[in-house]
């Protein structure tokens, strides 16, 4: 027997090879993958680097964590959000960590998240109910186009969020889904699961799309018994899914807080160093039964605040509304006229759309209801692009001339609602320097301590560049810190490992930054560590300079404080103050947190008005100087609100929405803390927060 191969076969091999190559570079799918990966691309270089507030406040934290264990010497360091599932923002963190420049860094990105148009393209074509395959490619690469024309995905590519990567496992699994009904087949079920598990594992908000995609397995074209049997396995495909990827970081949890999803349901779990009360944001749901009917109508409008923060114009769920109304009317005119069904939704296609568009409705309904926020909305915005076109062309098949013209109508109006209205991150231009440029002074950097961040903005970004073995705590990040209790015990151990090397790290937003090296707002920052009886040695601050991450203003939350004016040019070196901390020896004329009767006047505020105040009961902490200025203070993260008692006056202040609304006066703090006052208010952008009522209606 030879083993060498005669020159004619390895002729034949090599003009094989070459006949694959060349079918390859001309197939269709080729040509749209590299056409989504350039769009991509380009539209992360045009969009700048992201230094977004979440970029900062933990996303390179949390690569950092999912590296090294931070359990040992953080706490809260980047407020609840240090305790979310890291391994979605490890790649983010290796790639600063490679020596690559920020450009090179979003490239990559860029190129692994255009995966989720290409995931797009195939399941427009598989749900595609056009009989040529031109037809099919060109369906698929328009609605992979209008997939692309949402300015919320748009704002991610190249950027440090772990949204759409995590999107991607969730339209993997759609799409194995959608082959599974058209061919029946249970590892594909489980494969789907497996997906599904996983991607809910990484992010939680993914656990909508699980749930609602459950559905879609009743729609095989099997037995009713065998239906439901493909259920439960998909069902117990996602569980799987979910303990294997989540096991690791869930056993760390639970072995630290006692709650394996800490801070999530801790409801169930109750964890002593975080609130049992439900973690909502509210700041995307309809605060109606009617604003909810309308918003898919809303979102096409360029409004901030309506789906987003900033404006976001997406006309795609408008359109499947209408479409889906003229679908069923044009099903039912067909079947009053023949008598019988429609021969296209017995087709296996029809079944398939069928199942996702009922998928697809349940997970609008759960998302609406939970979140509002289409960054959590991310997969299914994809398929909501596929939904239309797959609606359009059951429409209109029969009247190609038109149905092409349509198409055109809707990708032409799309992208000029986008060009016209949305908003993208601030434009930070490439520099060729590495993502982040963090220079620490070498006093600080010759020994590790122990750091405490009094910002709601935790800049815990700045943790992998502190000496090695640095702790770091966020005491009023947007969970404060009880002065008491577990969260107080927890912060006294570090203290005492880490002492007498303390410091405390604060972001200085003031005009003449660069040329002070003071602590700035030094009594609101004694305030905060106060409790923990510590304070600031003022005469051994430095400064942590970090170009190219800007300080916008609305990191800056302040209380009875106006914000700083200041040129663009100034928002784009960060400048942190950081300085020793020494015991507090004096003796406390009052522990303000613990003072009884400004809690109970906060307690009742929120006991008037719970839809307002959530999660009620959080930390009261203080500021403003002294005891004759204090602020007594409550921030509730769910409703994006503060509150305070302060001079006698009680009021409080919506941070983020339609503008600052700052209500100086709910009530004296006197009649409120005689008995509770009745009052009359509600949660929403455009109405009235809280009025107390006159003393005529008290009662």
């Amino acid at each position: 027997m030879s083993f060498v191969e005669c020159p004619d076969t390895r002729r034949s091999r090599a003009r094989s090879v070459a006949a694959t190559l060349k079918q390859v570079a001309a197939s269709p799918r080729l040509l749209v993958y590299i056409s989504c990966a350039l769009l991509a691309l380009v539209t992360s270089y045009r969009l700048g680097k992201d230094m977004q507030w979440d970029t900062l406040d933990y996303h390179l934290y949390a690569g950092f964590s999912a590296i090294h264990d931070r359990f040992g010497l953080d706490y809260f360091a980047a407020a609840p959000q240090a305790y979310l599932n890291p391994y979605p923002y490890a790649p983010f963190y290796l790639l600063v960590n490679s020596g690559l420049s920020a450009l090179g860094v979003a490239e990559v990105l860029a190129l692994l998240q255009s995966a989720i148009l290409w995931l797009t393209y195939e399941l427009a074509i598989a749900l595609g109910p056009l009989k040529s395959a031109r037809g099919r490619v060109a369906v698929g690469a328009c609605a992979a186009l209008l997939a692309f024309v949402n300015p919320v995905l748009m704002e991610q590519f190249g950027s440090s969020f772990a949204d759409i990567t995590t999107a991607e496992l969730v339209l993997a699994g759609v799409l194995i889904l959608v082959r599974a009904i058209r061919t029946p087949d249970a590892w594909r079920i489980a494969s789907a699961g497996l997906l599904l598990g996983a991607a809910t594992a990484l992010k939680l908000t993914n656990s909508l799309a699980a749930m609602s995609l459950a559905v879609m397995p009743l729609f095989l074209p099997l037995r009713w018994h065998k239906r439901w049997g493909c259920t439960a396995l998909y069902g117990l495909s996602a569980g799987l899914g979910f303990v294997l990827v989540s096991l690791p970081w869930s056993i760390q949890l639970e072995r630290h807080f006692g709650n394996p999803l800490f801070p999530f349901l801790n409801g169930i779990f109750r964890s002593p160093e975080y609130t049992t009360a439900a973690v909502v944001d509210y700041r995307f749901i309809p605060t109606s039964f009617a604003r909810a009917l309308w918003r898919p109508f809303a979102m096409a409008a360029p409004v901030r605040m309506i789906h987003f923060e900033l404006p976001a114009p997406d006309l795609r769920y408008a359109l499947l509304v209408v479409l889906g109304v003229l679908l069923v009317a044009a099903r039912w005119v067909s079947r009053a006229s023949d008598g019988r069904e429609s021969a296209h939704s017995a087709a296996p296609e029809g079944r398939a759309l069928a199942a996702l568009g009922c998928a697809f409705l349940i997970n609008w309904v759960i998302w609406l209801k939970l979140f509002g926020n289409s960054r959590y909305f991310i997969p299914m915005a994809c398929v909501a692009a596929v939904l239309v076109m797959a609606l359009v062309c059951r429409l209109l098949q029969a009247w190609p001339r038109v149905l092409t013209c349509v198409i055109a109508a809707i990708l032409l109006t799309q992208i000029h609602q986008v060009d016209a209205g949305a908003e993208f991150r601030p434009l930070y231009p490439w520099d060729g320097e590495p993502w982040f440029d963090v220079r620490v002074p070498a006093a600080v950097a010759s020994r590790p301590a122990l750091y405490f961040s009094v910002d709601v903005q935790s800049n815990s970004f700045v943790v992998p560049y502190l000496p090695a073995g640095s702790g770091f705590i966020n005491v009023e990040g947007d969970y404060v810190l009880a002065a008491d209790g577990v969260n107080r015990a927890r912060v006294r151990e570090l203290i005492r490992r880490f002492s007498p090397h303390l410091r405390v790290l604060v972001l200085d937003s003031r005009v003449d930054a660069e040329r002070d090296s003071d602590v700035p707002h030094l009594d609101d920052v004694n305030d905060a560590v106060e409790p923990f009886g510590l304070k600031v040695d003022s005469g051994t601050c430095s400064r942590i300079v970090t170009r190219a991450a800007p300080k916008p203003k609305q990191e800056i939350v302040t209380v009875g404080r106006a914000q700083p004016r200041l040129p663009a040019s100034a928002w784009y070196t960060r400048y942190l103050v950081t300085c020793r901390l020494v015991a507090d020896t004096a003796p406390q004329e009052v522990l303000a947190s613990r003072d009884p009767a400004k809690n109970l006047v906060l307690d009742r505020l929120e006991d008037a008005c719970p839809t307002l105040f959530q999660p009620r009961r959080t930390a009261t902490y203080i500021t403003g100087g002294d005891v004759r200025d204090y602020f007594w203070v409550r921030r509730y993260s769910n409703t994006d609100v503060v509150a305070w008692v302060h001079h006698g006056k009680v009021g409080f202040e919506k941070l983020i929405g339609q503008g600052r609304y700052r209500v100086m006066n709910a009530g004296s703090e006197l009649a409120w803390e005689r008995s509770p006052l009745q009052v009359a208010c509600s949660r929403g952008i455009d109405s009235d927060f809280l009025r107390v009522l006159p003393p005529g209606q008290q009662h």
